[in-house]
C-alpha cells in the first residue's frame, strides 16, 4: 500500500507540481495515518477499558485506568510516524532526519510515561486493601519509577548523539563514585525501605516513638527519602528511612494488638506507717470486706503492709478493666529517700489513650484512698504550708 502510494505521486502529482508538492503531499498522508491510529487506538482502548469494568475483580480496574489508557493511545501515532516516515522518504534530508529523531523521542517518552504510570497504579492499588496497604513499599515503588526515567534518560541521550545506550553506560561508570555521592540517601532510603518491609518493622499507621529525631506519634507515610510521623501535638517530624534501620525506636502497634496496655506505677508509702496489725484491726477490716478472699492466719503477726499489698492485688484480678490474662503483681521497689515504694504492675483490657488514662486514674485514686483503711501514710515531700503548722 506504501508502495503503490509513492508510486502514484511519483507518477501523477510529481510531474505535474514539481517534488515539493510531492513532499507535501506524502506528509499530509502521514499526518492523516496518525491521527486515524490515535482514535482507532483510543476507541480500542474505550472498549478494553468497558470490558475491565465489567470483570469480577478490582485488580485490572486499579491498574487499566483510564489514565494509563490514555497514555497508551497517545502513544499510537508516534509508532506510525516512527515506522511510516523512513519508507515513505527514502531520500533522507536534515530536516527529515530531525523528525525522525524527534519522534523517536516521542515514542521513547510517552514509554516511559506508560511505565511510570503502571508503577503508580500498582502501587495505589496497593495502598486501597487493606491487607496490603500496612506494607512500607511506597519507597521500592518510587525507586523503581527513578530506575525507569533515568533509563529513559540515557536512551534519549543515546538517540540524540547516536550512540548505544550501553556505551553511554560505561562512561558513566567512570563517574560512578560521584553518583553515589549524589544520590546517597535515594540509596540508603531504598535499601532502608526494602529493609523494613522484609521484616516487618514498620508500617504505615503504626504509633512509634523514636527519642533521637523528638517524634512520637502515628506514622503516615513513607517514602523513598523520609518517614512522616505525625506527632500526638499534631506536629508532624520527617525522619530518614536509613535512622530507623541503624538506630533504635519502640514500635507500640504489637502493644495495641495484644489486647492489653501495660501499666507500671509506684505508690510511695511513708516507712514510719509500717508496722503490726492488732488483732482489733484485722477485724475491723475483715467486717468491712477488705480481706475477702484472703489467707490471713489469726495467731501470726500480720504487717498492714502485706494486707493492703494483698488486697491491691486481689482488687486487680477482680477489676473488669484489668486484664487479668496477663500479668498482673503487687511488689516492693528499693526503699528511696522519698518513701517506700510499692509498684502496681497490671495491664488494661484497652490499648486507647484516653481510656488507659481513665482507667489508671480510677484503680490508683482507689489505691491512695484505700491506704488509711490499712493505717498507711502515703509519702509527700513538706511543702510550705507543713512547715508552718510544724512551726505552730
Amino acid at each position: 500500500m506504501i508502495e503503490s502510494l509513492q508510486t502514484y505521486i511519483a507518477e501523477n502529482i510529481t510531474p505535474i507540481c514539481g517534488p515539493a508538492a510531492s513532499s507535501a503531499l506524502l506528509l499530509a498522508s502521514l499526518v492523516l495515518a496518525a491521527v486515524a491510529a490515535y482514535y482507532i487506538a483510543k476507541l480500542l482502548l474505550i472498549l478494553l477499558e468497558k470490558a475491565v469494568l465489567r470483570s469480577p475483580t478490582d485488580w485490572d480496574d486499579d491498574l487499566l485506568n483510564s489514565r494509563f489508557t490514555r497514555g497508551v493511545s497517545q502513544l499510537a501515532p508516534a509508532l506510525v510516524v516512527a515506522v511510516l516516515l523512513p519508507r515513505l522518504f527514502s531520500a533522507q534530508s536534515h530536516l527529515l532526519q530531525w523528525i525522525h529523531i524527534l519522534t523517536r523521542l516521542y515514542v521513547l517518552w510517552a514509554v516511559v510515561r506508560i511505565v511510570v504510570i503502571f508503577i503508580g497504579n500498582l502501587y495505589e492499588a496497593f495502598a486501597r486493601r487493606e491487607n496490603l496497604k500496612l506494607y512500607a513499599v511506597q519507597g521500592i515503588f518510587q525507586m523503581l519509577k527513578l530506575v525507569v526515567i533515568g533509563l529513559g534518560i540515557i536512551i534519549g541521550i543515546s538517540i540524540l548523539i547516536n550512540k548505544t545506550p550501553v556505551a553511554i553506560i560505561t562512561a558513566l561508570g567512570a563517574s560512578a563514585a560521584v553518583l553515589m555521592l549524589v544520590f546517597k540517601d535515594t540509596i540508603l532510603g531504598l535499601v532502608a525501605s526494602v529493609q523494613l518491609t522484609a521484616n516487618q518493622m514498620l508500617h504505615k499507621g503504626d504509633w512509634i516513638s523514636v527519642p533521637g529525631h523528638g517524634a512520637n506519634g502515628t506514622v503516615e507515610a513513607i517514602s523513598l527519602t523520609t518517614v512522616k510521623v505525625r506527632n500526638w501535638d499534631n506536629s508532624v517530624t520527617t525522619i530518614p528511612p536509613y535512622s530507623l534501620v541503624s538506630e533504635s525506636f519502640n514500635n507500640f502497634e504489637p502493644m495495641r494488638s495484644s489486647g492489653g496496655r501495660r501499666v507500671s506505677r509506684a505508690v510511695y508509702i511513708d516507712v514510719n506507717s509500717v508496722r503490726f496489725c492488732p488483732e482489733n484491726e484485722i477485724s475491723r477490716l475483715r467486717r468491712q470486706g477488705w480481706l475477702d478472699g484472703l489467707d490471713i492466719s489469726d495467731d501470726a503477726r500480720i504487717v498492714n503492709l502485706r494486707l493492703f499489698r494483698d488486697y491491691i492485688e486481689r482488687y486487680l484480678a477482680t477489676n473488669r478493666n484489668v486484664n487479668s490474662d496477663m500479668l498482673y503483681m503487687v511488689r516492693q521497689l528499693d526503699p528511696t529517700p522519698s518513701g517506700l515504694p510499692v509498684e502496681l504492675y497490671f495491664f488494661t483490657r484497652t490499648t486507647e489513650w484516653k481510656d488507659y488514662e481513665h482507667i489508671q486514674c480510677d484503680i490508683f485514686d482507689h489505691i491512695y484512698a484505700m491506704a488509711g483503711e490499712f493505717g498507711l501514710s502515703i509519702f509527700q515531700t513538706p511543702a510550705g504550708k507543713d512547715l508552718t503548722h510544724l512551726k505552730n
